[in-house]
C-alpha cells in the first residue's frame, strides 16, 4: 500500500464521528469530492453525496454508499460524583468497553478525554460469583469531582462518547489496526473509486458518497435512496470476520478477497446482481468469499424503497469490529477496491436492465 493511501485510511479512522455526530466525516468527505465531481449533494439527514451527472437524460443512475457513523455512546445521565451513564449507539459487546480511552464531545465542540470505568481484580475478592456484564453498569470517569463541576465544564446529556486510537500498520505490513473501519473502509472506497475513474467518461449516471446513522438501524440510506432514485444501489461498508479459531468453514477470512454477502437478516441478493458480481470478478481475476451476515447494511434498507432497488454489497472482513481496535487485511481492501471500479466501468444501461429484469 502506498504511503498516501495509508494517509487517507489514518485520516479517516482517526476521526470521530459516531452516530449522529458524522460532522467531521462529512467535511472530509465535501472537502475530497468536490473536485472530482459534478456536484456534492446532502439529505435531510446530513448523508453526503458526489454526482456524476451522465449527459443522457435515460442513463441509469448508480448508487454507491458508505457510512460515516461509527459506534460510540451518548452521554444519558451525570451522577452526583461526577461519572456518567450512557446509552449505546450501535451495537457494543459490554465486554470490550471497559478500561478504555474515549473522547466525550460537548455540544459546543469541546473535546475532554474520557474512561471506561472498571473494578481492579482486587475489589471483586470474596465478592463470589459475578452478574453478566452490561452496558448500564459501566459509569464514564471524566475525572470531575461532582455534577456541578461536570456542568461547569459544558457537558450535558445528548453529548457523545467516541472511541480515540491511532491507526498503524502490523509488523508484516499485511494489515491495519485502527478504529472505525466500520466503516471509514467504505468512505475511502468511495473516494478512492471517484479518483480512479475521474478522467473516465461512465456510462451512467453515478451518485457515490456516504450516509448517516447506520449503526443505530440503517437510518440514513432510507433518506438518500428515495432521494436519489438509483436504478442499482452498492453499499460498501465491513463485516465482522469469523477466522481466528481456524475454523475453515468460518464466513469472513482475512486475506481471502472481497466479501459476496449474499444473505443477511435484512437482505438477500438477487441472483442476477449475484451473477453479475461474480462474472465481473472473475473475469478480472478478483478473490471472492462467500459471506453469510447475522447482522444487516444500508443494502438492507435501500433495497425495499421506491419501487423496489437491486442491492449489493461489496464488502470486506474485519477482526473485531465495534470495539477500539480492528485488524484488518491490505489484501482485502485492494480487492475489493478493484472490484467497485470494474463493476462502474461495466455497468451501462442494457446491462442495468439485465440486472433488474433478466434481459
Amino acid at each position: 500500500m502506498d504511503e498516501r493511501l495509508f494517509q487517507r485510511i489514518k485520516e479517516l479512522t482517526e476521526l470521530q464521528a459516531p452516530s449522529g455526530l458524522e460532522d467531521e466525516v462529512r467535511s472530509y468527505m465535501r472537502k475530497h469530492m468536490i473536485p472530482l465531481v459534478d456536484e456534492v449533494q446532502t439529505d435531510g439527514l446530513g448523508g453526503i453525496f458526489g454526482l456524476r451527472h451522465h449527459e443522457s437524460p435515460d442513463a441509469p443512475r448508480i448508487m454507491v454508499a458508505a457510512h460515516m457513523d461509527e459506534v460510540g455512546f451518548m452521554l444519558a445521565a451525570i451522577q452526583e460524583n461526577g461519572l456518567f451513564r450512557v446509552v449505546p449507539l450501535g451495537g457494543w459487546n459490554p465486554n470490550v468497553v471497559q478500561s478504555h480511552r474515549f473522547t466525550l464531545i460537548t455540544r459546543k465542540g469541546d473535546k475532554y478525554p474520557v474512561v471506561s470505568a472498571s473494578i481492579p481484580p482486587h475489589l471483586l475478592r470474596g465478592k463470589g460469583e459475578q452478574k453478566a456484564l452490561t452496558i448500564d453498569d459501566i459509569l464514564f470517569d471524566a475525572g470531575f469531582d461532582s455534577k456541578e463541576e461536570a456542568e461547569s465544564y459544558g457537558v450535558r446529556p445528548g453529548d457523545y462518547i467516541v472511541p480515540i486510537t491511532e491507526t498503524i500498520y502490523t509488523a508484516n505490513k499485511k494489515n491495519i489496526l485502527s478504529k472505525a473501519w466500520d466503516n471509514r473502509y467504505g468512505c475511502t472506497m468511495v473516494l478512492e473509486a471517484l479518483e480512479t475513474l475521474k478522467d473516465e467518461k461512465l456510462k451512467h449516471t453515478l451518485i457515490a458518497g456516504a450516509n448517516v446513522q447506520e449503526e443505530v438501524g440503517l437510518r440514513g440510506a432510507q433518506v438518500s435512496t428515495t432521494m436519489f432514485k438509483p436504478d442499482l444501489f452498492f453499499a460498501v461498508d465491513c463485516s465482522p470476520a469469523n477466522d481466528i479459531d481456524s475454523d475453515p468453514n468460518a464466513y469472513g477470512r482475512l486475506g481471502q478477497g472481497t466479501l459476496m454477502r449474499i444473505f443477511d437478516p435484512g437482505h438477500i441478493m438477487l441472483k442476477n446482481m449475484r451473477e453479475f458480481l461474480l462474472d465481473t470478478a472473475q473475469t478480472h481475476h478478483i478473490p471472492v468469499q462467500n459471506y453469510v451476515a447475522k447482522g444487516g447494511t444500508d443494502a438492507g434498507a435501500a433495497h425495499l424503497k421506491n419501487n423496489g432497488v437491486p442491492s449489493a454489497v461489496i464488502g470486506v472482513p474485519g477482526r473485531y469490529i465495534h470495539s477500539h481496535e480492528t485488524l484488518f487485511s491490505i489484501a482485502d481492501f485492494e480487492a475489493a477496491q478493484e472490484l467497485l471500479v470494474q463493476v462502474l466501468r461495466s455497468l451501462d444501461k442494457s446491462t442495468v436492465n439485465s440486472i433488474i429484469y433478466g434481459k
